[in-house]
C-alpha cells in the first residue's frame, strides 16, 4: 500500500470515528448531563399507596422526550420517560411536547430570541436537513417519529387525537391493565409557526392537540415570562388562540408572560391549562403562577399541572410537589390540579416515571383523600383534554 493510500485510509477512519462520536455518542452524553435523577432518598411506599396507584388513571401533561434521540419503545439508560417506564408507573396518557428552539445562556429572567441551542442537537442527531433551518419542520419531524414508534410498539403505544381515541384508550386499559399507553402531542412555544397562521393547520394535521404560545423568549405571538419585553398577546397571538380553540387544540399558558396570561384568560372560551410549573405561594420563582392567575385559570375550567423539578416546587422532594398541589386545591378546588412533570426537559428530578408511586404516597401523607388523588392524578386531565379536543363550530366571537 502506498503512503498516499495509507493517509487516505487513515483520514477515512478518522472521519468515521468523528462521525460516530458526533452522531452516535454525543447526543446520549448530552442528555445524560441534562436529564438526571438526583439519587436522594425516596419515600417509603405503603401497601395502601401501591394499591391505590395501581387503580388510577394517570395523565401527565408535559414531557420533552421527543427532543432526544431515543426510541420510546425501548427502555433507555438515561432520561425519565420511555414506554417500559410509563407502563411500570401505570401512566395511561403522556403528553409529549415538541421543543424546537431554546436560547443560549437560557435563564428564567431575560432571554433574547437571536440564538438557538436546538440546531446543534438536531444536526448531531442526524435529523433530515429540512429540520436544520425550519422550526415547523422540527415539530413535524417529532410527530412523524412518534407515529413510527407507535407503529413499532405492536399496539402498546397509541396516539390520541380526539375524544374517541381517548375513550378507546381508556376502554382498552379497563381492569387495571397497564397497556396500551396513550401519547398526545403538544408544542412548547408556537414560534414554530414561523409567523404563518397556515402552519397551525399543518401541525394540527400531524396530530398536535395542545400548544403553549411562548417558551424562553418573546415571539410573534406574545411575550415570554423569560423574554426581554414580556409583553401581552400580539394581534397574531390573539388570532392563533382563537384558531386553536376553533380547531380543538388546548391553549397552554406555561412560560407565558404575566401580561400574556391575563390576555389569554380574558379571551378564553374553553379550559386553559398551565401544563408544567408551580405556584408562587409555595415556590416564589417568576416561572410560577400567582394566586390571581390560578383563580383566573380555574374560571375557565382549566388545570394547573405541577412539575417535579426544583424551580417548580423549590425542591425535588415528592412532598414539595404535594404541597404545591394542596395550595391549588385549597385555593380553587381539586378539579383544577394535575400532573405536569417536565420529565426529559433538561430537568433533575427525584424519580422517573416508573416511580410515580412517590407522588401518590406524598399526596396520602399530605392528607389528600383517595377520590382527590384520582382526580388530580388523571381524572381532571381526561375531562379537560376530552373537552378541549372537540372543535368549536359557529361559536360567537
Amino acid at each position: 500500500m502506498t503512503i498516499g493510500r495509507r493517509v487516505a485510509w487513515g483520514l477515512a477512519f478518522l472521519l468515521v470515528l468523528a462521525g460516530y462520536v458526533v452522531f452516535g455518542l454525543l447526543p446520549a452524553l448530552v442528555e445524560r448531563s441534562m436529564n438526571r435523577i438526583d439519587g436522594k432518598p425516596l419515600l417509603p411506599v405503603s401497601a395502601h399507596a401501591r394499591a391505590l396507584h395501581a387503580s388510577l388513571t394517570i395523565v401527565d401533561l408535559h414531557a420533552d422526550t421527543l427532543m432526544w434521540q431515543r426510541n420510546l419503545v425501548d427502555k433507555a439508560a438515561q432520561g425519565h420517560v420511555d414506554l417500559p417506564r410509563l407502563e411500570a408507573g401505570n401512566v395511561a396518557l403522556q403528553v409529549f411536547s415538541s421543543v424546537t428552539k431554546t436560547p443560549k445562556g437560557q435563564n428564567y429572567d431575560a432571554n433574547g430570541a437571536d440564538s438557538d441551542n436546538i440546531t446543534a442537537l438536531v444536526v448531531a442527531q442526524a435529523q433530515p436537513p429540512r429540520t436544520w433551518t425550519s422550526l415547523a419542520e422540527r415539530s413535524l419531524w417529532h410527530a412523524s417519529r412518534l407515529d413510527r414508534q407507535a407503529a413499532q410498539s405492536n399496539g402498546a403505544l397509541r396516539k390520541v387525537t380526539d375524544p374517541a381515541s381517548l375513550d378507546a384508550l381508556l376502554a382498552a386499559r379497563s381492569g387495571n391493565r397497564r397497556v396500551p399507553v396513550g401519547a398526545l402531542l403538544s408544542i412548547e412555544g408556537l414560534h414554530d409557526l414561523e409567523g404563518k397562521a397556515q402552519n397551525l393547520d399543518r401541525l394540527y394535521a400531524a396530530g398536535f392537540r395542545m400548544a403553549s404560545l411562548t417558551h424562553f423568549f418573546d415571539d410573534e405571538l406574545a411575550g415570554s415570562m423569560h423574554g426581554l419585553k414580556k409583553g401581552g398577546l400580539t394581534p397574531f397571538g390573539r388570532q392563533i388562540v382563537r384558531a386553536m380553540e376553533d380547531k380543538g387544540m388546548v391553549v397552554d399558558i406555561a412560560h407565558l408572560s404575566h401580561a400574556g396570561v391575563a390576555d389569554v384568560l380574558a379571551m378564553a372560551r374553553r379550559p386553559v391549562v398551565s401544563s408544567h410549573g408551580g405556584v408562587q405561594a409555595t415556590c416564589n420563582v417568576n416561572r410560577n403562577l400567582t394566586d390571581d392567575e390560578i383563580r383566573g385559570l380555574a374560571r375557565t375550567g382549566g388545570l394547573v399541572g405541577i412539575g417535579y423539578w426544583d424551580a417548580a416546587v423549590c425542591s425535588t422532594s415528592p412532598r414539595a410537589i404535594a404541597r404545591a398541589m394542596r395550595h391549588v386545591r385549597d385555593l380553587v378546588g381539586i378539579e383544577h390540579v394535575a400532573l405536569g412533570s417536565d420529565f426529559d426537559g433538561a430537568t433533575t428530578t427525584r424519580f422517573d416515571t416508573a416511580q410515580l408511586e412517590q407522588v401518590t404516597q406524598a399526596l396520602i401523607d399530605e392528607g389528600f383523600s383517595d377520590d382527590e388523588i384520582r382526580a388530580l392524578m388523571g381524572g381532571n386531565a381526561v375531562r379537560v383534554l376530552r373537552q378541549g379536543m372537540v372543535p368549536l363550530h359557529g361559536v360567537a366571537r
